[in-house]
């Protein structure tokens, strides 16, 4: 039997902590979310890991470093609306509602967006609505987000976050590809609509597929 609550301690003093993240609200929402319910049952003995873990759809569930980071930036206060593009485990957004007030994550694949809303919802993560369909589109019903973060690489930002976006607002994803490197990348939107940019160190994730990423290769 695996003592997880000991091993969320210990990922958040040596993965996090001695990495440079310093929010206390980012590292508090780490300790509390029990990362081993969002990945398969093979694999929950190295749920706290450095690494990236495989789930269904040939999609993975980022490193714990990683998600802390992009949160850590995204810089969310408690009354945020997030939009969380790529859903994937659901381990992501049930960090963020530890943060934000509302989060809506958006996954194209019907089946992990069904699993993850079945683990969010037995976890009592009631603050994340999970949405079928492409999230480089964002999601205008619920707009203006106050943070958008999104867990795949795309060439750019989708035009649609930066309307859909909140004037003062932040997006927090990886752009580049995998042959010439990837950066997260933080964008504030200013009152005129400008994004200041801000590159936080290379990555390495899976492509941002929909009309405003990269096409589907599947």
């Amino acid at each position: 039997m695996y003592d997880f609550r000991r091993l969320r301690e210990r990922m958040v003093s040596e993965q996090l902590e001695s990495r440079g993240i310093r929010d206390e609200r980012v590292l508090d929402a780490m300790r509390r979310v029990p990362r081993e319910e969002f990945v398969r049952q093979s694999t929950r003995r190295n749920a706290y890991e450095d690494h990236p873990l495989p789930i269904d759809e040939g999609q993975t569930i980022s490193q714990p470093y990683i998600v802390a980071l992009t949160l850590q930036a995204a810089q969310l206060a408690e009354t945020d609306c997030v939009l969380d593009v790529g859903t994937g485990s659901g381990y992501a957004a049930a960090v963020a509602a530890e943060l934000a007030g509302r989060v809506i994550s958006i996954e194209r694949h019907p089946e992990l967006a069904a699993a993850a809303e079945s683990v969010l919802k037995r976890l009592g993560c009631d603050r994340v609505t999970v949405i079928v369909g492409d999230g480089t589109l964002g999601y205008p019903d619920l707009a203006p987000f106050d943070a958008i973060v999104a867990a795949a690489a795309g060439p750019r930002i989708p035009a649609p976050w930066v309307h859909q976006l909140a004037v003062g607002g932040r997006i927090v994803m990886p752009i580049g590809d995998s042959r010439f490197g990837q950066a997260l990348t933080r964008a504030t939107k200013s009152s005129d609509g400008a994004l200041r940019r801000e590159n936080l160190g290379a990555v390495a994730f899976v492509p941002l597929i929909g009309e405003y990423g990269v096409s589907d290769r599947s």
